[in-house]
């Protein structure tokens, strides 16, 4: 019984962990843009969204990592050896904690008003996520009926799906802001 509950924690704190990951990057985005706008506009954006960004980070994102981490690590213990996937899910649950590392030095950086990443730079960013919780997911649910080469062939379908997705949300753009 005491497993069941923790599952559902683990569950629940990755849902906060990765809706705050995928809501911090849209705010380095606006922040990103707000930064080209000009005066007075910028510096009430930059603030505004600079202290959303604090407290979500603060309040929501890094927690929800941490509760995650430790409801995770209880449920290892529930099993008796460690089947491959699981090993599997453990290493791209690294690639997580590295990209949330990747967040803080971002959100570190901007809080000194330092802009290193464009909009289009941050948009790609954020789909790393996407593609490491598809990939969890999948090998969670289907297990042994999933294959690795149709698992990295969709991976890659996937990822082309996304850039070409980005790449003509861009030209649209460009096309209204010329108009």
């Amino acid at each position: 019984m005491a497993f069941l509950y923790l599952k559902a924690l683990h569950i629940i704190f990755i849902v906060t962990w990765f809706s705050g990951m995928f809501y911090l990057v849209r705010l380095f985005i606006y922040q990103r843009e707000a930064f080209d706008k000009p005066e007075p506009d910028r510096s009430i954006l930059l603030n505004q969204l600079g202290i959303m960004t604090q407290r979500l980070y603060w309040a929501i994102t890094f927690p929800s990592a941490v509760l995650t981490l430790i409801f995770g690590t209880s449920l290892l213990f529930y099993y008796a050896a460690w089947p491959t996937w699981l090993w599997i899910k453990l290493g791209f649950v690294v690639l997580l904690f590295v990209y949330q590392y990747t967040l803080h030095i971002i959100f570190k950086k901007h809080q000194r008003n330092q802009f290193p990443y464009s909009s289009q730079q941050l948009r790609i960013w954020n789909e790393i996520p996407t593609l490491i919780l598809i990939a969890v997911v999948m090998l969670v649910v289907v297990r042994q009926a999933l294959s690795l080469v149709y698992g990295l062939l969709g991976m890659f379908a996937l990822i082309f799906l996304l850039m070409t997705a980005i790449r003509i949300y861009k030209n649209l753009r460009k096309k209204k802001q010329g108009a």
